[in-house]
C-alpha cells in the first residue's frame, strides 16, 4: 500500500521525526529509509533504539495516528497508475488483496478514498504473525481468496515487501519509489504503474507458464 498505491512515505516520515526529536534524539531520511516496508512491530524497535521511551504498542499506535491524520488533512496522495490498472483488474472480475504491513485501521481508511470496490481482501501488519520479508503476508492473501500463490502477481516497492512476494512463490514486480531495487532474475522491474494494463500482467503469467513448460 505505502509507495505502491499511495505515497505516503513524507507522512511516515515526518511522524518518525516528530517523535524522535520529542525524546531529544535526531531522525534523518536514511534512518527512514532504513525501514521502508518493514513490519511495524519491528520498526518499533528501531525507534526504541533511537532512544523512544514506549512501548512498540504505543509507538505504532502513535505513528500510525500521525499519519492518518495527515490522510484526513491532506488526503489521500495516490500513485500514478496504481488506481487505473486496479479499476481494470476489478472491471474483468479479477481477485484482488491489498497486502500491507500498516494496520488495518489505516489501510481502511486508504480504501474508502478509492471510488470502486477495489478488494476482494486486506491483509495487514497487526494480522499477521511474521512481516515482510517472511512469505506469510502473501501466502495468507492467496488462501484468503482461494487461489495458488504461483498464479498471484504481487506488485511492491520495497525490498522486504519484494523479498516477500518472491518467498511466497508468486510473480512479483518491483516498482521502486523511495527506494532502489536491483534488478534480479526472480523479478521484473516497471519504473511506473502509470501506462500499465491487464495485458501487460497477463504477459507475465503467459511468460511464467512458459517457463514451467521449459524445465
Amino acid at each position: 500500500m505505502d509507495g505502491t498505491i499511495v505515497d505516503t512515505e513524507p507522512y511516515w516520515i515526518s511522524a518518525e521525526t516528530d517523535l524522535v526529536e520529542s525524546f531529544g534524539h535526531t531522525w534523518t531520511y536514511e534512518d527512514a529509509m532504513t525501514l521502508v516496508g518493514a513490519g511495524l512491530w519491528e520498526s518499533a524497535k528501531v525507534f526504541q533504539d533511537h532512544g523512544v521511551e514506549m512501548t512498540a504498542d504505543d509507538i505504532v499506535n502513535h505513528l500510525t495516528s500521525r499519519v492518518q491524520e495527515r490522510l484526513e488533512k491532506d488526503g489521500v496522495p495516490f500513485r500514478p497508475g496504481a488506481r487505473e490498472l486496479l479499476e481494470e483488474l476489478r472491471s474483468l472480475g479479477v481477485k484482488t488483496a491489498l497486502v500491507t504491513m500498516s494496520i488495518r485501521r489505516m489501510a481502511e481508511q486508504v480504501v474508502t478514498h478509492i471510488p470502486f470496490d477495489a478488494f476482494d481482501v486486506l491483509v495487514t501488519g497487526d494480522e499477521v504473525e511474521n512481516p515482510k520479508p517472511h512469505p506469510e503476508p502473501y501466502l495468507t492473501a492467496a488462501r484468503l481468496l482461494g487461489v495458488d500463490i504461483a498464479d498471484c502477481i504481487a506488485i511492491e516497492d520495497s525490498r522486504a515487501g519484494l523479498a516477500s512476494a518472491v518467498a511466497a512463490g508468486s510473480i512479483a514486480v518491483a516498482v521502486p519509489h523511495a527506494v532502489s531495487i536491483a534488478p534480479s532474475d526472480s523479478h521484473t522491474t516497471w519504473p511506473t504503474l502509470a501506462g500499465r494494463t491487464s495485458v501487460d500482467l497477463a504477459a507475465l503469467v503467459a511468460a511464467r507458464a512458459t517457463e514451467g513448460l521449459s524445465r
